[in-house]
């Protein structure tokens, strides 16, 4: 179940969609609309969700997840392989970037 989030979701709706992992929530956060996809297998699924219907670009979308036992944000995925934006990495480097996604998890999600 793949979910686009614009606006705080109920906890039922997000308790759902982390079924497919059991109490974890795939995200993809584009920073610059400060709006999510939530659940699914594969981030890359929820990045061309919001690359077709939220006409978000491929820089302003990073992946993660979250925990919702523990409500820990984490930052990887491979999505977030961006060499070319100072990203080596699955795991998304800039602290900048880290605190704006957690932010948008965190008032959409929790």
């Amino acid at each position: 179940m793949l979910i686009l989030v614009k606006s705080k979701i109920d906890k039922d709706t997000l308790i759902k969609v982390a079924e497919d992992f059991g109490g974890y929530v795939k995200v993809v956060v584009d920073l610059r609309q400060e709006i999510l996809v939530a659940g699914g297998r594969l981030h890359a699924d929820a990045e061309q969700l919001l690359l077709k219907e939220a006409g978000s670009k491929q820089e302003d979308l990073w992946g993660g997840g979250l925990d919702l036992e523990t409500q820990e944000v984490d930052f990887d995925s491979m999505i977030n392989l961006r060499p070319s934006q100072g990203n080596p990495s699955r795991e998304v480097l800039s602290p900048d970037i880290r605190k704006k996604i957690e932010k948008i998890v965190r008032r959409l999600l929790t």
